[in-house]
């Protein structure tokens, strides 16, 4: 991937200097970072009489890595698949890269691993992975792809078996391979270190600081909160289908009492309605 960067420096979250991106370009897209690139406004969905989203509002700019923190339930993957347009919104809106995100190419600009990846079970790993260049259009090459499975500790020839013969880790290993080699400026990932062992899981980590620090930006759900708070810009809480927080980690476990993130997310989601009634769902994003 070819990137060009305009740059200067700023303060980062630790208060260390890192480099700060004013336009980014590579293979499929060029943006730049001061650029929304998801806009969610008023969105609302039910299955039923039950509201599995409420007044939701969230906006995600280029570069940025956003976590979606919330319990089982909560509406996370609901919200991603109104995001991919997997499902009917029953109010407000979804823009993606400033295109309604019902407009198919509102998508070219982003790449999905949904939590449970499952490829063809016929397929060998190779032939997933050219299948997969090939619907997103990208050139397979056997050296990226070996970089690329050599950053997620997966042995190349494990490409020449079939994916059935594959174990969990290596399954959800390949879905990601497959993932960063489309190399987009957004990618949208739903648990991505879902079956990961430790030490899978440090190489997915440095895999994601690596994209980020390239200018990319990520949205994804954890129930990690750990991972969240080393590997984002910013965490949004979802409860009940409502966004209780949205702002920085460090803010999260400030505005809780100093606390470790996990108990500062838990006062947060038993807080008293946070000021809010049914009709007073906005958060305010402290950033």
């Amino acid at each position: 991937m070819a990137i060009d960067r305009e740059e200067h420096h700023h303060a980062g979250r630790y208060g260390q200097v890192v480099p700060q991106r004013t336009a980014v370009t590579c293979n499929h897209c060029y943006f730049h970072v001061s650029q929304t690139i998801v806009q969610i406004k008023g969105l609302r969905k039910r299955y039923g009489k039950n509201a599995a989203l409420h007044d939701v509002n969230i906006a995600v700019q280029a570069g940025e890595f956003v976590g979606l923190a919330g319990l089982n339930g909560a509406g996370k993957t609901t919200l991603i698949k109104c995001l991919l347009d997997f499902c009917e919104i029953d109010a407000g809106t979804i823009e993606l890269f400033g295109i309604r995100h019902t407009e198919p190419r509102a998508r070219e600009q982003l790449t999905f691993l949904p939590e449970r990846f499952v490829p063809p079970a016929y397929l060998s790993g190779r032939e997933f992975l050219r299948y997969a260049a090939s619907l997103a259009r990208f050139e397979y090459d056997e050296a990226h792809v070996r970089a690329m499975l050599a950053s997620l500790d997966l042995d190349m020839a494990a490409l020449d078996r079939p994916v059935r013969a594959f174990s969990k880790g290596m399954t959800q290993k390949l879905g990601l391979a497959a993932t960063f080699l489309a190399k987009r400026a957004l990618y949208i990932l739903d648990e991505p270190m879902s079956g990961l062992d430790p030490k899978a899981r440090m190489h997915v980590k440095n895999l994601l600081t690596a994209t980020r620090n390239a200018g990319h930006g990520a949205f994804f759900t954890s129930h990690s909160l750990a991972d969240i708070e080393e590997l984002c810009d910013r965490v949004i809480v979802l409860h009940q289908g409502v966004p209780y927080f949205a702002g920085s980690p460090r803010q999260l476990c400030q505005d809780y009492g100093q606390v470790p993130i996990e108990q500062a997310f838990l006062r947060c989601i038993e807080a008293p309605s946070h000021g809010r009634n049914e009709h007073e769902t906005d958060v305010v994003d402290r950033r």
